[in-house]
């Protein structure tokens, strides 16, 4: 009989508490942790409000895709659709990103389509290939958004920004999980928020990810917002279809309904990509990593010949070592079009503001 093994990955990064999100009492190191970090939050944006630390502007409409929890919410997906949508209206948008887990993180670089994931961080060149726009990694993003302008972008997107206020913005748009949205309510690390929840007053817009699941009818409408609150939209998930890591074979999703596969995932929230795949009718095999996981050969090594299907994300890493039968799943994103317009609009107005 063959065995079929589900992974426990070996890695130096953090899985996320089980308190965080299913209503167990966090222990009493974590709350009293938490209490500190407040502090220190709290005595940075105070510095940042009196002019101590200061921010700077690149003279273009910056947009910031961010999120209040640690670990991912669907950024990258929505920056993609972001991008493309403002080169279709005849923006010409840059991307600035940190480039979490990338080597050498201190030295700001240009991702284009063919570098190394280990040097762009594996958001980064998913962006740059997917979206075919400027992207440059630093972890200085105001220094970022500077270098993009100055190559000629006159919209400047940035990636998973939001508490990174050296870089002043014209937009914000937070993203939310919206299975799991806020948590417990708490402060890192007892609970997943990055800032007091009450920061998300300031944001201008709120998108909640809501995964695969069907959207309520009413979100067609013009003025439709998401069913999950007043004042946020909601964003749909869809996969395209499964693309061969080796040559460049495609198979629609649903060649593999009814069949068991190994599913990989290392994002922010594996089991959203999971439950994507038996949301088609296909048999997961779960292997979760934790978030921008640098996989080796052995962590592919499942013991059984089965299909292997994995996010956009980790297929950039994986590439190198993929067997015949593994596939990236691609995904797009759906938005209600009253968003883009609402959106769009408000662009402009920072763009006339800025004289460009």
């Amino acid at each position: 009989m063959t065995t079929v093994r589900t992974t426990t990955p070996r890695s130096s990064h953090p899985q996320t508490p089980p308190y965080w999100f299913d209503g167990s009492v966090p222990p009493w190191p974590a709350r009293l942790l938490s209490h500190v970090y407040a502090g220190a939050v709290a005595a940075r944006a105070a510095l940042f409000r009196h002019g101590v630390l200061r921010s700077s502007h690149p003279g273009r409409p910056v947009v910031v895709v961010g999120n209040l929890i640690a670990g991912g919410s669907g950024k990258t997906p929505l920056v993609i659709a972001l991008v493309e949508r403002l080169r279709e209206e005849g923006w010409v948008p840059g991307v600035a990103s940190r480039g979490y887990g990338r080597q050498d993180a201190t030295t700001p670089r240009w991702v284009e389509a063919d570098t190394a994931p280990e040097l762009a961080g594996d958001e980064p060149l998913l962006i740059a290939r997917e979206a075919v726009v400027p992207v440059r990694v630093d972890r200085d993003r105001a220094a970022a958004a500077r270098a993009l302008v100055e190559r000629g972008c006159n919209v400047v997107v940035c990636d998973d920004g939001l508490q990174h206020y050296r870089l002043k913005r014209d937009i914000e748009i937070e993203v939310i999980d919206g299975g799991r949205r806020y948590g417990n309510g708490l402060l890192l690390p007892a609970g997943p928020l990055r800032e007091p929840q009450a920061r998300r007053q300031r944001c201008d817009f709120h998108v909640v990810n809501a995964g695969s699941d069907p959207v309520d009818a009413s979100a067609a409408n013009a003025d439709a917002r998401s069913a999950a609150g007043f004042g946020e939209w909601q964003m749909r998930l869809l996969p395209g279809d499964a693309q061969a890591l080796r040559g460049a074979r495609a198979l629609p999703l649903s060649a593999f309904s009814g069949q068991r596969v190994h599913a990989v995932a290392g994002i922010g929230h594996p089991e959203r990509f999971f439950s994507l795949l038996r949301g088609q009718g296909i048999a997961v095999v779960p292997h979760a990593f934790p978030d921008h996981h640098r996989y080796t050969r052995e962590d592919l090594a499942f013991g059984s010949d089965l299909p292997v299907l994995m996010t956009a994300k980790d297929a950039v890493k994986c590439a190198p070592f993929a067997g015949e039968r593994f596939y990236s799943v691609p995904i797009r994103t759906e938005l209600p079009e009253a968003f883009w317009v609402v959106l769009l609009d408000r662009l402009r107005e920072c763009a006339q503001g800025q004289r460009i």
